[in-house]
């Protein structure tokens, strides 16, 4: 990182007007937690930041041992991955993910993490103007950035009720027909909510009805605490044998500390993901090749993301009775890396509540409206941190 300039050199901090697409983008919600965060850095003891959840736990020694192998990559990497990546792929949504065998290579793609194809999947899918992606009501915001990018109109929604009453769930009565892509989210980030079986089949077979696309962000499902599975839209359980317009997104970045090396997949409807190849080449999104080698390894280990599970699991035994103990009642946190906690009072005095104890934590107004009275507890951060927090938790 270069030094910082001198400070009479330095460039004003005036900011500079927004223009293009910019310009019609709301604030960076994470700008507006850094006066919390300076609080909470104030503490005798050190801060606790339980805010953004990036894993801190090493990498695998497997997948560090894979990555420096592999650096000697002079030649272009492809879109579509290495036979040996797109194999792993199959076999990972084969062994957890439900997948059927009738789902092969042609049927999946690395991506450069998820957060990316969260965000572009309504551009490389077509969907423009005038017509509408849906996703979760309580949500990470990508999925409304990703409808903005492209013009396209955002439908929060309640999956549990549309699950249960279909089109009553809708803003309107005919809503769907705008719809064009339908984002789940389970488990939810932030709520750690899990849709069930009959729920998912319920949304699947709704959306087909009407012609949309279901993407299915599954990236915490190997993180299951108070339920005994989370299911997918690969399985056959929820989509009656047949892939057609289904999509399941995947990341490593939590069950296997891969956030850095942006390792991720999308795996369903080959056709689906012919298009994505398609747009994708054409804009040279593409997974490097020494990323393609760790992530080869990662996915074949299953021994590492078990450990990594239970670590996560000391962790969150610890933080929950701290939170219950600071006046605190948890909701969903069913499966993930959050607890979902309210104060009863709105996100931000809460979260500033908190950051007086040196303990930073998300709003729950980042998540949309219906979080307005939640906190997003993470459970990323280290055993004598997360030790530190239920120590000052437990004194308020």
């Amino acid at each position: 990182m270069a030094a910082s300039p001198p400070a009479s050199s330095a460039v004003p901090s005036t900011p500079t007007a927004r223009r293009g697409l910019a310009a019609h983008l709301p604030e960076f919600p994470w700008d507006a937690l850094v006066p919390a965060k300076q609080r909470a850095a104030s503490h005798p003891e050190g801060i606790v930041d339980l805010s953004v959840g990036t894993p801190v736990d090493p990498t695998p020694a497997s997948v560090q041992q894979a990555l420096a192998a592999a650096t000697n990559s002079p030649g272009y990497p492809t879109t579509i991955g290495t036979p040996a990546l797109r194999e792993a792929i199959v076999g990972f949504v084969r062994r957890h993910r439900g997948a059927p065998s009738s789902l092969g290579v042609e049927g999946v793609l690395p991506t450069v993490g998820s957060k990316e194809l969260v965000a572009h999947l309504p551009f490389q899918l077509g969907i423009g103007p005038g017509e509408a992606v849906a996703f979760p009501h309580i949500a990470y915001p990508t999925y409304d950035m990703g409808a903005r990018f492209v013009g396209a109109e955002s439908m929060p929604l309640d999956l549990a009720a549309l699950a249960a009453h279909g089109d009553a769930a809708l803003p309107e009565p005919d809503a769907s027909s705008r719809i064009r892509l339908l984002w789940l989210n389970s488990p939810s980030n932030p709520t750690g909510e899990v849709l069930d079986v009959s729920q998912l089949a319920a949304i699947v077979t709704w959306a087909r009805e009407r012609g949309i696309v279901v993407a299915s962000d599954e990236c915490y499902a190997l993180l299951p605490w108070t339920v005994e599975e989370v299911p997918s839209v690969l399985d056959p359980r929820v989509n009656g044998g047949s892939l057609d317009g289904l999509l399941c997104v995947y990341s490593l970045s939590k069950q296997s500390n891969l956030a850095g090396y942006r390792a991720a997949f999308v795996a369903g409807d080959a056709g689906l993901v012919g298009e994505l190849v398609a747009v994708r080449k054409q804009a040279g999104m593409m997974l490097p090749g020494p990323l393609q080698a760790a992530m080869t390894t990662a996915l074949g280990d299953d021994e590492a993301p078990a450990v990594q599970r239970e670590i996560y699991r000391a962790r969150r035994a610890m933080l929950e009775p701290a939170l219950v103990a600071a006046g605190g009642t948890i909701h969903g946190s069913q499966a993930g890396l959050y607890l979902w906690t309210t104060f009863g009072a709105d996100s931000m005095s809460s979260v500033e509540r908190l950051a007086d104890s040196g303990v930073l934590v998300a709003p729950g107004m980042f998540y949309g409206v219906a979080g307005g009275t939640f906190v997003r507890v993470a459970l990323t951060a280290t055993d004598e941190r997360i030790a530190a927090a239920a120590r000052r938790l437990e004194r308020l």
